[in-house]
C-alpha cells in the first residue's frame, strides 16, 4: 500500500504496537510486605517471605508483561541504617536502584502504621534523584483492618507529603492490586520491553534455589538466627532419572551461620531441624522447578561472613 493512504496505515500500526517499560523500585521497612507484593504480581515466586528483618538481602527484579506494557519491580532490600557490612550494601543497593528507576512505589503496612522508619524512607525517596522520582503509595495488609483502621492508615500515608497516589491493597489476596498496577503502567515511559515476555524474573536458577533453602531456613529458626544465616549453592545439576522420562535435579548447597551455638540451632537435637528446613526445603524447589529434588544439605561455620568484602562479592550482594 503506498502513498498518504499507505503511510496512515504504517502510522496506525505503530501506534498500536507502541510499548511501555520501565523500572519501579519497592521501598519500604522490612517485613511491610514488598516481597509478597512483587510474588502476586508476577503471578509465581521470584522473592522469598518471611517476618524476619533482613530477609531480602539483593535487589530482586520481578517481570510482570500484560498488554503492551511490561513493569518491572525491584523488591529493594528493607530501609535501614546500616549497623556493619553487610547492611552498608543493602543500603547501598537500595541508593543504587532507586537512581536508575523510572517511579517508585512506598510500601506501609496498614497493621503497623505510620511510623518514623516510614517518614524516613519518604525523605529518602524525595532525595533519591533529581527531579524527584514519581512517588507512589500502596498502604498494605488493609484485609485485616476495620473500616476505621483503614481509613487512619490511609490517612497517615497522605500525611507524608509524598505527591504521588495512595493505593489500599492486600498483597495477600489481591484486593487493589488491579488499580494500583493500572497507575503504575501508566507511569512508565514509551519504549521497547527490557525483558522477553516469558521472563518472570532476572535472578539465576543457583540464587533462587539458595534463596528458597534460605527461606526454609528462616522459618524454622529462633528470630535472632537469620540476620547471621547465608545458603550458598554449591552445584545445581538437572538430569533425568535412570529408566524414566522424569527430569530430576541435584541440590548440593551449605547454609552458612557465624558460630559453633548457631550451628547447633540449625541442626537441631538428633538433626530434627536440619531435616526438617531440608524437607519444607525440597518441597518447595519441587514446585518451583517443576521436578524431582535430591537435596544434599549441610552447615557450616564462617564467622563474620557479614563483615568479609570478598566473599559478600561472591554472594553478590551489594
Amino acid at each position: 500500500m503506498g502513498g498518504p493512504a499507505g503511510e496512515r496505515h504504517r502510522a496506525r500500526t505503530a501506534e498500536r504496537r507502541l510499548t511501555r517499560a520501565g523500572i519501579v523500585a519497592l521501598a519500604g521497612r522490612p517485613n511491610v510486605g514488598k516481597s509478597t507484593l512483587v510474588n502476586a504480581v508476577v503471578g509465581e515466586k521470584v522473592a522469598i517471605v518471611s517476618d524476619r528483618p533482613q530477609t531480602t538481602r539483593r535487589a530482586i527484579r520481578g517481570v510482570r508483561t500484560a498488554g503492551e506494557a511490561q513493569l518491572v519491580l525491584v523488591d529493594l532490600p528493607g530501609v535501614q541504617r546500616p549497623r556493619d557490612t553487610l547492611t552498608a550494601r543493602m543500603a547501598r543497593r537500595v541508593r543504587d536502584e532507586l537512581e536508575g528507576a523510572d517511579a517508585a512505589l512506598l510500601v506501609l503496612s496498614g497493621e503497623q502504621g505510620v511510623g518514623p522508619g516510614d517518614r524516613f524512607i519518604a525523605r529518602a525517596l524525595v532525595e533519591a534523584a533529581t527531579p524527584p522520582l514519581p512517588t507512589t503509595i500502596a498502604v498494605n495488609k488493609i484485609d485485616r483492618l476495620s473500616r476505621a483502621g483503614a481509613l487512619a492508615a490511609l490517612s497517615g500515608a497522605a500525611a507524608l507529603g509524598l505527591e504521588g497516589e495512595v493505593f489500599p491493597i492486600s498483597a495477600r489476596t489481591g484486593e487493589g492490586l488491579e488499580a494500583l498496577l493500572a497507575h503504575l503502567e501508566a507511569l512508565l515511559p514509551e519504549g521497547p520491553f527490557l525483558f522477553a515476555p516469558e521472563e518472570h524474573s532476572d535472578q539465576p536458577p543457583q540464587l533462587l534455589v539458595a534463596e528458597l533453602i534460605r527461606e526454609a531456613a528462616i522459618r524454622r529458626t529462633f528470630q535472632e538466627l537469620p540476620h547471621a544465616l547465608e545458603v550458598v549453592v554449591e552445584e545445581l545439576t538437572e538430569r533425568r532419572a535412570a529408566g524414566t522420562r522424569a527430569e530430576e535435579a541435584y541440590v548440593r548447597a551449605l547454609i552458612w551461620v557465624e558460630s559453633a551455638s548457631q550451628k547447633g540451632i540449625v541442626i537441631g537435637a538428633r538433626g530434627r531441624m536440619i531435616a526438617a528446613i531440608g524437607s519444607a526445603a525440597r518441597r518447595e524447589l519441587q514446585r518451583e522447578l517443576g521436578c524431582r529434588v535430591h537435596l544434599d544439605l549441610s552447615v557450616r561455620v564462617r564467622r563474620d561472613w557479614r563483615g568479609d568484602e570478598a566473599l559478600l562479592d561472591r554472594l553478590g550482594i551489594g
